[in-house]
């Protein structure tokens, strides 16, 4: 229990100072953007360069969990979408539902991961994130698509999107050098491993940033059901199906702990672009980081 504390404050230390650097507008509010855009295509695909090209790889165990994240995340939506009948949420509001249920934030999960379970925890990860981002965003795009219809929708536009994706191809660069055996010069591995030593604490400055707490005081019950699925229904599913496809040690806790991630704050972005309720996605986005800390206290002590 001591060990998740002390792995989990740090993380929500970074989280905070990000928050409280915005509030005092330091160094200033046009600098954080910028710097997340630094962070997004400079320094977290050479993170995932850098681990995936120089790990060892158990293939077995990786494709049976990206299996389970992905059946995961459409079990999730399955359920959403049943919910939905029942309760008849206002169709812009369960645009940001789905998004707030099953986008994750891909910053938290790397640091979170590689706190509590190193690099061979951060590999897997990274694994999970290659696959698992493009389908996420053809899901999104498809539920705004059904339940909205807001905007013109190109396809070869959103193709680009998933091709220019730093994060996909960081983790497809890593994945070739690892498999190909290709010697990367020591220097070159230095230089990767210096830059990346600061992806992590510069992503989750740019989390505690982006939190708005003045759209918490218009809670709904669609906040309500999107954080509780999130953060309680969807790691519980994960651990289920983890153990149908038999997943163990550390590959099901990798699992269980990426359904417990909160949403990403790109999902503000496509409400915003799409016709969603970007009110309501920004309250899921800041409640759901908050609360995440106090889930996985109680999560990953099982695990």
């Amino acid at each position: 229990m001591t060990h998740i504390f002390s792995s989990l404050l740090p993380i929500c230390l970074m989280i905070s100072t990000g928050f409280f650097f915005k509030y005092i507008k330091f160094p200033t509010l046009e600098f954080w953007p910028m710097a997340d855009k630094f962070t997004y295509y400079v320094l977290m695909p050479a993170l995932l360069i850098y681990k995936l090209s120089t790990a060892k790889i158990d293939l077995s165990q990786s494709v049976n969990l990206v299996v389970t994240s992905l059946v995961s995340i459409f079990i999730v939506l399955t359920l959403l979408i049943v919910l939905n009948f029942l309760l008849h949420f206002e169709a812009k509001a369960f645009t940001s539902i789905v998004q707030g249920s099953i986008r994750f934030n891909s910053y938290v999960f790397l640091a979170f991961v590689d706190t509590v379970y190193g690099d061979k925890g951060l590999v897997l990860a990274a694994i999970v994130m290659a696959f698992v981002i493009p389908v996420l965003n053809i899901l999104c795009i498809s539920i705004f698509a059904v339940y909205v219809r807001h905007g013109d929708f190109s396809f070869k536009a959103f193709l680009k999107t998933i091709i220019k994706n730093p994060l996909i191809g960081a983790c497809i660069v890593g994945g070739i050098v690892n498999v190909s055996g290709v010697h990367i010069p020591i220097f070159v591995l230095k230089y990767f491993s210096v830059v990346s030593n600061a992806a992590l604490p510069m992503g989750l400055l740019s989390v505690g940033v982006g939190l708005e707490l003045k759209y918490l005081k218009d809670a709904k019950k669609e906040l309500l059901v999107s954080t509780l699925v999130k953060l309680l229904m969807f790691p519980l599913i994960a651990y289920g199906v983890g153990i149908l496809f038999g997943l163990s040690g550390l590959s099901l806790s990798i699992a269980v702990i990426f359904g417990a991630m909160p949403t990403a704050v790109s999902g503000y972005i496509l409400a915003r672009e799409l016709g969603g309720d970007i009110s309501l996605m920004a309250s899921i986005i800041t409640l759901q980081t908050l609360a995440c800390m106090a889930t996985l206290f109680l999560i990953v002590p099982i695990l």
